[in-house]
């Protein structure tokens, strides 16, 4: 039978296993003479702290950020919106399936040259390219929640006399807001990607230029300190995300809560 651990030994644990692979990597990477090649933590957090101090990397953070958000919202807002629209209407969806499906199949990292003629290297393209990045996800999710929504539950409601409004509100935003936030949760790193992607491309700021710039000077643990920029900056965003759908979603946090202290 398992056992479940607490909090505390749990992140004890997940301590260890940071500390352990940490200590790996630094006399690894010294015994093997790698470290040109993938450097060593302290080198890295040596680096990360010289940026750190400077405001460089605040800066540059700062506009990344401000690219990701921006796309963010506004893909993953058009994602649900489009995703409401074709689960509701069948024959819409069937009309615009193989259109979007040829859309979708298209890798979103070739659509950045073409950004770039369309509007500049300016920070309208990291958005528009974080944009429809995240809007696929999120269509998608939202579009399955819809259409996942009980047959039987619909035809109660409409036999009630209810409004097309009314379903909506009543019944298949509450059925399918789990999809909407499983899809909002996966673009936060793609919103993310599409923005540093367009850094790296064709700009002079942000952490996309950070890494690339580090990596034109051979500065392997300037790569990495950007890197672990990228990394708390999602978790960050993955946190307010999750912060959303606690307040939007109080039910599940209850029900979560209900399962641990079972």
């Amino acid at each position: 039978m398992e056992t479940q651990l607490s909090f505390r030994s749990i992140m004890l644990a997940r301590i260890a296993l940071l500390v352990a692979l940490l200590l790996i990597w630094q006399f690894g990477s010294v015994w093997s003479g790698s470290e040109f090649y993938v450097s060593t933590p302290s080198e890295i957090a040596q680096s990360f702290w010289q940026v750190l101090r400077s405001g460089e990397l605040l800066f540059h953070a700062s506009i990344t950020t401000i690219e990701a958000l921006s796309g963010f919202l506004i893909g993953g807002s058009a994602g649900v919106l489009v995703g409401l629209v074709l689960g509701r209407s069948r024959i819409l969806a069937d009309i615009l399936d193989p259109f979007l499906t040829a859309i979708y199949s298209l890798p979103k990292v070739a659509l950045a040259p073409l950004f770039v003629l369309w509007l500049g290297i300016g920070i309208e393209m990291k958005i528009v390219l974080a944009a429809v990045t995240v809007f696929f996800l999120v269509f998608l999710n939202t579009y399955t929640g819809v259409r996942s929504v009980s047959r039987e539950q619909l035809t109660v409601i409409r036999l009630m006399g209810a409004s097309e409004h009314q379903l909506m509100t009543k019944l298949v935003l509450p059925s399918a807001i789990t999809w909407v936030f499983a899809g909002l949760r996966l673009s936060v790193p793609y919103a993310l990607i599409g923005a540093i992607v367009g850094e790296i491309i064709a700009s002079n700021r942000g952490l996309g230029y950070l890494i690339s710039n580090a990596a034109s000077k051979f500065d392997t643990p300037g790569v990495f300190a950007a890197l672990i920029a990228i990394v708390v900056l999602t978790m960050l965003l993955n946190l307010a995300v999750k912060i959303l759908e606690r307040v939007l979603m109080p039910w599940k946090a209850a029900e979560e809560h209900r399962e641990v202290t079972v």
